[in-house]
């Protein structure tokens, strides 16, 4: 693991790890994955950040432990990506392989005081340079609209996966916390899983 971090204005995923054999995936084969039909809707960040949920024990649940940069990424499906899981539910569905570099270990975690339950969150260097909480890596009011730019910029110059849907502008937040109440209503139905 190496101990570089990120520039002020890198662009930043933060992704739910659920099974500790993800980050051994991610530190060993350099690679992540997110179902496609989950996945938010620009991948092409420059690094990615672990939430880890409670599958990593009391010391280390709820933290962002680590990051990694962001090495590229492709569509590919979850059996070629699992070749021991190919009778999986879900091995022929579509799956992001995210590419990635070096784990970087955090020098302080990041908590998850408030928030236990995320599935993705964009944020930049200079909000996780700082950051204490979960809630301090949120990007607020006019900081959003740039990071927004920023990103859709990006998926449109990369060709990124109907990156010509994305509106010019982000959604308002009082819509954004309605649609995280939708996505709460989804998270509890049985058929909801990340894995």
């Amino acid at each position: 693991m190496i101990s570089a971090f990120p520039d002020p204005e890198a662009l930043i995923l933060v992704a739910v790890m659920t099974q500790r054999r993800d980050l051994e995936i991610a530190r060993l084969l350099g690679w992540y994955r997110i179902p496609l039909r989950y996945a938010p809707k620009i991948v092409d960040v420059d690094y990615l950040a672990f939430f880890q949920t409670t599958a990593f024990g009391e010391d280390h649940r709820w933290l962002i432990e680590y990051i990694a940069p962001v090495q590229g990424h492709e569509l590919t499906t979850r059996a070629d990506l699992l070749q021991d899981e190919l009778d999986h539910p879900r091995a022929k569905e579509e799956y992001y392989k995210i590419s990635l570099g070096s784990l970087i270990h955090l020098p302080k975690p990041i908590k998850a005081i408030e928030w236990k339950r995320l599935t993705f969150l964009y944020t930049t260097g200079a909000h996780l340079q700082t950051a204490q909480t979960l809630h301090d890596l949120a990007v607020k009011d006019e900081e959003r609209s740039l990071l927004w730019k920023s990103l859709r910029e990006r998926a449109l110059a990369g060709g990124d996966y109907h990156a010509d849907q994305l509106p010019d502008f982000p959604l308002d937040p009082q819509l954004l916390a309605f649609l995280g109440q939708l996505n709460q209503l989804r998270e509890s139905s049985p058929e909801y899983n990340l894995d």
